[in-house]
């Protein structure tokens, strides 16, 4: 009687099956948040009354600050890195509130300027640092 090994078969398979052009969607999700964010911002600073200024903004401040902390955070496994950057997210819009607060200085404008400011500087900063950390290790190579 001859016995066949079924998972060596099936995980040989799965080793040689790759992600074909269609499979990976986080370019498409990035691009798509960034268009929803995008209208959010130009709805919130135009003054527009759209019912969706109000979604679409909140969606801004919360899903921006958390892309750009998971971007650090490369060292977590993904729902660690998840939950560390939505939680960070709202930290920074509440600390970016209570001071725009307590220098009265409140306004929409000025609130999404200073959290799209702190997101861009983290963003460049991760940025620079792939990028210096790619030189040097070509360097010591």
């Amino acid at each position: 009687m001859q016995t066949m090994d079924v998972s060596t078969a099936s995980s040989q398979g799965a080793a040689t099956e790759r992600p074909g052009p269609g499979r990976d969607l986080s370019p498409l999700l990035a691009g798509a948040a960034t268009a929803v964010g995008g209208t959010g911002v130009l709805l919130a600073l135009t003054g527009s009354d759209s019912v969706l200024r109000g979604p679409l903004t909140l969606f801004l401040l919360v899903a921006a600050p958390a892309a750009a902390l998971a971007a650090t955070l490369r060292g977590l496994d993904p729902f660690s890195r998840a939950l560390v950057s939505v939680a960070g997210a709202v930290v920074l819009d509440m600390l970016v509130a209570q001071g725009m607060l307590t220098l009265h200085r409140w306004s929409v404008s000025g609130g999404l300027t200073a959290v799209t400011a702190f997101n861009s500087l983290v963003l460049l900063l991760v940025l620079v640092r792939r990028r210096c950390g790619r030189t040097a290790k070509r360097q010591g190579s």
